[in-house]
């Protein structure tokens, strides 16, 4: 349910932005070759063929009649191998993964990618069979195969650096009792492909609540490639291509000898009929054997939500010494959550012909009134095994109350056994739009609501104690949004790149559906479509192809089929989408997938780590022009390791490489390189054990920091480029430096260091030519914090965040003599969070987050700009989504990540676009 939707966590030291996965899957779509595969006729809402994307395989191709005898997955195996130009997939690489059946006979073979017998993320290719033994034939074949991989498979930095590396991508105050759960080794399908260990991360925030991370690490360099919230706040399923299976439920009734009835209030105190179990002892306990998968519901009664990772062994299903139960059983929502598994289970077999949530009658367990850190939990969700509800506060029932929330969380269990999408992105969105879905079509279903009543579309609607209906609803499917008018661009800092905040405008289109044709056809359509086309990595146009291709095979009439696609049309799902948004901003490189990709920018050229469409073979440093056009050149060896954290000056490059080199030895390189990407890649230092950070270079010097962890030390080192001694600077000990900034001879940083029970940080500044420290601007209270400390204009600029109150950005001289505010006291700009600085003018980001609850585009990260000595700040861009990572050229030009058009790509405008942006809602 997610109905507060947290922040993801920063993913540790180096990572400067955080990007979408479903870009690993966007736009590039070279076309495969036909070879005998059905042109689509001259007004078919069914495509017949759909090119791949990123890959010379088709993601569908459909209307094919081919015979193919035989057991399904031999005959569906036969039948690629017999048709390689056609798909270019090797059989060879791929491991079958399932084969499900549906209720008019059809089979749709399921096969998941390997590479060397290393599984790619969200690789699934799928061939769907119809008729029986020598009528058994293809009717279509479509899916996610990555051509032209060539990642390693076998990992080269030992499994503690990964595991301690993936640790990393959870807050500091979270690390303390943090757990890594090793998911096994998964090619990530970026270009040429990326060998990583996944791990599922767990720790808590300071106040308890559950964290939860899917991180996946390079298993060739020992730095996270990818990290996201996983679906659940305390526990994660790994997922299917990981090769590891959900946690197994417990046994749910080892001492159950006999099916029994008996009464149970509800959450509003009303006595219902429930399926319980007589025990041997003659209590009576809440497990209901009346159908083939068990429904076991057990009372957590206030425990903590992380003791339920597993049942632990002195926790029990709700139970009463008689068969009437009492009072406690409903105010804890233990007799709505097992009542609602008997319906949603119902749903699901009776209409659907679905055998459980996994499709094969496993056991369904529920557990209700848990708690996290000691405070009320007002949330649910699927953790990969079973259900977990809060128990409420003063403000909701337990989340068990509500049917449909019940059953949309637990259609994430039917698709984590299916489509299971990767939950971040479009994908991400899809995973909850799909249980949009199915949650309110079991609710509409079994009340008995017609889909015109105003409650139908109504998400959630039942858990407020007090408001209406329509005030308490957590999403709503008539909200009749569309992409390219109210698609939220978020990166993945924010809700995992959207799977909340974009995921009605796909189940809104799903709904109409549901409205304009019969529902239980919609129903078995939408169905089809999750169990038998969908894959891990679908965006919604091939969300919108797998529910007409669904449709078909339904036996949808052309017109049935025309209402399907005006559905997807009126919601904005169709091909292209993207483009129809309207940029203000220059697109320099598109598509970009890297989680740690973040530009630096000097003199009119770019320096990021980029695998893009623009680049799509190779994962490496890159540099292009900010004017564009050129193909970028590529500056990093192509030595097997990994090359990050960048600096230019607009004429060379420093970078740091980690992993093995040439003789095998694991460690830390600093590298520098012309922008050219002719000259030689210097080394400038190298450790096995100590890694440079904060990495600046400026008129050729270059300046880096090492810190000592065994004596809690850090030093500054600057290489000079006339090749004069290095210079060393050393910080007193305990004291640390972050965000160096070189200009003009000068040196700043932000110093943090700890006094009694506070932690300070001061911008300082050191005079290259003096050989000390010039200005460092203590606060005067120490829970002010300064970041972000630049140099320009001859002074010292930084963000400064006071304890109470508005953050502003401070400007300093360089000897100490004076301060002023950019943005003095009173004022109502937007509020700074962090900032990048050119001879002329100061950019910042600003934070807004969610309002009321809701994020919209105008809640996303923003970019705004003012002069170097002060004045009303602009905004910089009118791009509506996300526009994170900024980075000052000359003038008033910068570079940012932007995240609009639904992946991430590296913009930059030449000035800002000031009173241009006044409509937020318009399209541009």
């Amino acid at each position: 349910m997610h109905r507060h939707a947290r922040t993801p966590r920063t993913l540790g030291a180096g990572i400067a932005a955080v990007l979408s996965l479903a870009a690993l899957a966007s736009y590039a779509a070279p076309t495969a070759a036909a070879d005998t595969a059905p042109a689509q006729a001259p007004g078919d809402p069914v495509p017949g063929v759909v090119a791949g994307q990123d890959t010379a395989a088709p993601q569908l191709v459909t209307g094919l009649a081919d015979p193919a005898p035989g057991a399904p997955a031999d005959a569906a195996r036969a039948h690629l191998a017999a048709h390689r130009d056609r798909y270019r997939v090797d059989p060879a690489q791929l491991a079958e993964a399932g084969t499900e059946s549906s209720p008019d006979g059809r089979r749709t073979v399921r096969f998941q990618q390997n590479e060397g017998g290393v599984p790619v993320l969200g690789a699934q290719y799928l061939v769907h069979l119809a008729g029986d033994g020598a009528a058994q034939h293809v009717e279509s074949v479509g899916g996610r195969y990555f051509t032209g991989l060539t990642a390693p498979t076998t990992p080269t930095v030992p499994d503690e650096l990964l595991r301690t590396a993936a640790l990393g991508a959870l807050p500091d105050a979270a690390r303390a009792k943090a757990t890594a759960t090793d998911a096994g080794l998964v090619i990530l399908p970026d270009g040429a492909g990326k060998l990583t260990r996944h791990y599922t991360v767990r720790g808590a925030d300071a106040d308890g609540t559950p964290l939860t991370r899917d991180v996946y690490v390079d298993a060739t360099a020992g730095v996270v490639a990818l990290a996201h919230d996983a679906r659940t706040p305390s526990t994660a399923t790994a997922r299917p291509e990981a090769v590891a299976p959900p946690a197994a439920a417990p046994d749910p009734a080892p001492a159950t000898v006999t099916p029994a009835t008996g009464t149970a209030p509800d959450v509003h105190g009303k006595s219902v009929n429930v399926n319980i179990a007589r025990q041997a002892d003659g209590s009576y306990q809440f497990t209901d054997l009346t159908r083939p998968a068990a429904i076991t519901t057990y009372d957590a009664a206030g425990r903590d939500v992380d003791d339920f990772g597993r049942i632990p062994a002195d926790a029990h299903p709700a139970s009463s010494p008689t068969p009437d139960f009492p009072a406690a059983t409903g105010t804890d929502g233990a007799t709505d959550a097992h009542v609602n598994a008997g319906i949603v289970y119902d749903f699901y077999r009776d209409r659907l012909g679905r055998l459980g949530l996994d499709g094969k009658n496993g056991p369904i367990v529920s557990v209700v009134d848990v708690t996290a850190g000691g405070r009320a939990f007002p949330n649910a969700y699927w953790d990969g095994s079973k259900m977990i509800y809060g128990g409420g506060n003063d403000t909701y029932y337990p989340f068990s109350a509500a049917l449909d929330v019940s059953a949309h969380e637990m259609t994430h269990g039917v698709i984590a056994n299916s489509a299971n999408f990767a939950y971040l992105g479009q994908s991400g969105a899809m995973d909850e739009g799909l249980a949009d879905y199915f949650g309110n079509a079991v609710e509409v279903t079994a009340r008995g609501i017609a889909m015109n009543d105003p409650r139908a579309a109504l998400l959630g609607e039942g858990l407020c104690r007090t408001g209406t209906p329509q005030a308490c609803a957590t999403r709503r499917l008539d909200d009749h949004r569309t992409t390219v008018d109210t698609y939220v661009g978020a990166s993945l800092a924010s809700d995992n790149a959207g799977v909340h905040l974009n995921s009605t405008i796909f189940s809104g289109a799903l709904w109409d559906i549901r409205r304009t044709l019969d529902p239980l056809t919609a129903d078995r359509v939408v169905y089809r479509a999750l169990t038998e086309y969908m894959t891990p990595l679908d965006d919604f146009v091939a969300g919108r192809n797998a529910v007409l291709a669904a449709g078909r095979a339904t036996g949808l009439t052309r017109a049935q089929l025309r209402t399907v696609a005006d559905a997807f049309d009126a919601h904005g799902i169709k091909a292209g989408w993207q483009h129809k948004l309207g940029l203000d901003s220059r697109v320099l490189l598109g598509g970009i997938t890297s989680t740690m990709a973040a530009p630096v920018v000097a003199d009119g050229h770019w320096v990021m780590l980029a695998n893009t469409d623009a680049t799509r073979k190779n994962t490496a440093l890159y540099t292009g022009t900010v004017t564009g056009g050129a193909t970028p050149v590529r500056l990093s060896p192509d030595d097997g390791r990994y090359h990050s954290w960048a600096a230019t000056d607009g004429t060379n490059a420093a970078w740091l490489a980690v992993g093995k080199d040439a003789q095998g030895v694991f460690g830390f390189e600093l590298l520098s390189a012309p922008l050219t990407g002719a000259g030689p890649v210097r080394s400038v230092y190298r450790s096995t054990n100590q890694q440079p950070g904060n990495i600046r270079t400026a008129g050729g010097d270059i300046v880096y920091t090492l810190r000592d962890f065994a004596t809690d030390t850090t030093r500054i080192h600057v290489v000079h480029a006339d090749g004069s001694p290095e210079t060393v600077i050393p910080l007193p000990a305990g004291h640390q430096a972050a965000g160096l900034d070189l200009n003009g001879g000068a040196l700043a940083w932000t110093e943090g260091w700890t006094a009694g029970q506070d932690y300070v940080t001061a911008p300082t500044v050191y005079s290259l030519a003096e050989g000390k420290v010039t200005a460092q601007y203590v606060p005067a209270d120490p829970k002010n914090l300064a970041d972000s400390a630049h140099l320009a204009g001859g002074r010292v600029l930084w963000v400064q965040a006071p304890a109470t109150g508005r953050a502003t950005i401070r400007s300093g001289a360089l000897d100490g003599s004076g301060v002023t505010d950019l943005l003095p006291a009173g004022s109502t700009a937007p509020e700074p969070a962090g900032l990048t600085v050119s001879d002329r003018a100061v950019t910042y980001v600003t934070r807004t987050g969610r309002v009321n609850d809701n994020w919209t585009n105008a809640q996303t990260a923003k970019l705004w700009q003012l002069p170097l000595t002060g004045g009303t700040p602009e905004r910089v861009s009118c791009d509506r989504g996300s526009q994170d990572a900024p980075a000052a050229d000359r003038g008033t030009r910068v570079v940012w990540l932007d995240a609009t058009a639904g992946r991430t790509d590296l913009v930059t405008r030449e000035r800002p676009a000031g009173a241009q942006c006044a409509s937020e809602s318009a399209p541009r």
